[in-house]
């Protein structure tokens, strides 16, 4: 579903992605860990279109980003970590909202479906968002790109802030809709949470993706251990230079 092949990104001087090769098949929740810098909301924002590659391929369900961005836009639905929305509007006159925007229209009961599906309840969901928890906000966000029908969903530190509880519920949420066949692509420093939802792990240092792991079989302080590893390398090659 998403796709890159020896994706580059120059500004200048500076190269802040380097030949990057990654697939994400429908129904995985690939999880990219790395410094500040090392390459991740780059990533994701090429996959969005908001940037254009200096060289290589990005792609969405096969089609070629850079020349095709309304269509993937139709295709992919985007969670950052401050999520825009309308705060003098309730939960579901968002959700109404941004489903017209993406050419849906569905009833209250249908709209008050999707918010439940991600976590929400259903009175909250009559509140305005001015009211809302950063958690209760987030699961807006994947309300909005399950009725959108996004075949992608890229999220950039989702978790940030949230207090445990609700990083677990929005996972939970996150965890169903790529079970529904959504493929995710996430940037994080959220170790714990990458273990507990992640289907993979790649982890990024200098524009690069060095490692690419396998959750299920990691233990939470393995992952830890690889992920440190590999930011003690990057510490000893800069103070080499």
């Amino acid at each position: 579903m998403l796709a890159a092949q020896n994706l580059t990104k120059q500004y200048d001087a500076t190269l802040a992605l380097d030949r990057l090769t990654l697939e994400v098949p429908p129904g995985e929740i690939f999880c990219l860990l790395g410094a500040n810098g090392a390459g991740k909301t780059t990533t994701i924002n090429l996959f969005l279109g908001f940037i254009q590659p200096t060289s290589g391929s990005v792609q969405v369900a096969g089609v070629e980003v850079p020349t095709n961005p309304l269509v993937v836009r139709r295709l992919v639905a985007y969670l950052p970590e401050q999520v825009m929305l309308y705060p003098r509007l309730t939960g579901i006159e968002n959700l109404d909202y941004f489903s017209r925007l993406a050419g849906h229209r569905y009833s209250r009961a249908e709209l008050e479906r999707f918010l439940d599906r991600c976590g929400l309840p259903a009175a909250a969901a009559r509140q305005r968002l001015a009211t809302y928890s950063k958690g209760m906000r987030q699961k807006v966000g994947l309300a909005i790109a399950l009725a959108k029908d996004a075949k992608a969903l890229l999220l950039d530190e989702p978790t940030s802030g949230l207090d445990p509880q609700a990083a677990y519920e929005f996972s939970e949420g996150l965890a169903a809709l790529a079970r529904g066949g959504i493929a995710v692509l996430m940037a994080t420093h959220d170790l714990f949470r990458v273990k507990e939802t992640g289907t993979r792990a790649g982890i990024m240092r200098q524009g690069r993706l060095v490692e690419v792991i396998e959750t299920k079989a990691l233990h939470p302080a393995d992952l830890e251990r690889v992920y440190l590893d590999h930011m003690r390398s990057a510490a000893v090659a800069e103070a080499a230079q």
